[in-house]
């Protein structure tokens, strides 16, 4: 399997077939395991053999396939599943962290991030120092000799910020600590985190891995004694397991991620072309843009820029609201990484909690919205787009 491209791993890496020598990976829908004797029993409690199980909230059949799966795709040593993107993320922090531990994070961050580090984890004696995370003196400066983790997203949501992973590893692992990323809107298609420096990759699986908005998921990937170590002892035991139904479905997702990805970006490229200039817009936010601040950065990590676009509407949250409710083929939701494309407002949905002055620190104007880009032919979408444009 080393030897394979990724999109051969995504049809086939991590697929076990039982006795009936099944085509399509078997969907274990189970809690429990039973046991020959009282002995074997005894013994899985205490150290699981390969292919061996004891309960489904510490690990399942079809959930370990799609694990072994995403972690060759990612190039991972190994990953654990959970029931949603935030339980990877809130995983892969609280496994890691105690009281009197400190955290740099990049302030551009979706809203369930924020919470749990600026409420959650202070409750439990973890203080949290907050940056722009596209400068890299403000992390150095951060750092404390307490400093145990820096967490950031890859591409900030919803205003497509660009994080130098590798300058940004550099800086935490001088000071010991460990890299967190949260790797969603670059996708494991087009960016791989770990190799560029990051410890730890979290992912929400509802998005672009499930991709047709059927299934919460998520998963943690990094090192096998981290992810089989704290972070397994963790989940296991406050029940963030992912269920056999929602693994099998991601799956499924899998063995088209890379073929999705690519045709939206192919998407995204042509709008940002069709859109940039227009007189309605004040600002038209992608990677790869040419006017994107860290455009030679994100070419440098990135073999696409990504599924999302971000548009600045001119007239703030009325013409915005107007924009959204002129769209035919783009629906309105907050979601993202679907089949279907998807339009946001921000500042009044995913990013609603926060202060007027928290919003314009993170440049999320009344304008701005948020568009996920789908799998529909992309002149349909060019015309959506423009005559959503005109009825502002």
């Amino acid at each position: 399997m080393q030897n394979w491209n990724s999109k051969t791993r995504a049809v086939h890496a991590g697929a076990k077939r039982s006795q009936y020598g099944e085509l399509s990976e078997a969907m274990f829908l189970t809690q429990g395991f039973v046991y020959d004797t009282a002995e074997q029993a005894q013994a899985r409690f205490v150290e699981l053999g390969p292919d061996e199980y004891i309960y489904a909230r510490y690990g399942n059949p079809t959930v370990r396939m799609f694990e072994d799966r995403i972690a060759a795709i990612e190039g991972a040593e190994d990953a654990f599943a959970t029931a949603s993107g935030m339980a990877a993320v809130n995983g892969a922090l609280m496994a890691t962290l105690k009281a009197g531990d400190h955290v740099v994070s990049a302030r551009a961050l979706f809203g369930s991030c924020l919470y749990i580090l600026e409420d959650i984890l202070p409750r439990f004696g973890v203080e949290v120092t907050f940056v722009d995370g596209t400068d890299l003196e403000a992390w150095r400066a951060a750092y404390r000799p307490n400093t145990k983790l820096c967490f950031f997203e890859a591409i900030s949501n919803p205003t497509l910020e660009v994080i130098d992973i590798a300058a940004v590893s550099a800086i935490a692992h001088e000071n010991g600590a460990l890299v967190v990323v949260d790797n969603v809107f670059a996708t494991p298609v087009f960016q791989r985190s770990l190799e560029l420096g990051a410890d730890v990759v979290v992912y929400s699986a509802t998005k672009h891995i499930d991709g047709q908005g059927r299934c919460l998921g998520g998963v943690v990937l990094g090192k096998r004694d981290f992810v089989r170590g704290p972070l397994e002892t963790y989940l296991k035991h406050t029940g963030a397991a992912m269920s056999p139904f929602n693994a099998w479905v991601m799956l499924k997702g899998l063995e088209t991620l890379e073929l999705r990805c690519a045709a939206q970006a192919q998407s995204c490229e042509q709008l940002v072309a069709a859109l940039q200039g227009h007189d309605g817009l004040e600002r038209v936010i992608y990677p790869f843009a040419a006017d994107h601040a860290q455009r030679d950065l994100a070419r440098q990590q990135m073999s696409a820029g990504g599924t999302v676009i971000s548009l600045v509407i001119k007239g703030g949250k009325e013409a915005a609201f107007r924009f959204l409710n002129a769209l035919e083929i783009v629906t309105i939701s907050n979601n993202l990484g679907d089949a279907k494309s998807l339009v946001t407002h921000p500042a009044t949905t995913t990013h609603q909690r926060l202060s007027a002055e928290q919003l314009a620190m993170l440049n999320i104007s009344d304008g701005l919205v948020r568009l996920s880009v789908g799998l529909e032919d992309t002149g349909d979408l060019v015309a959506d787009i423009l005559g959503a444009l005109e009825a502002v």
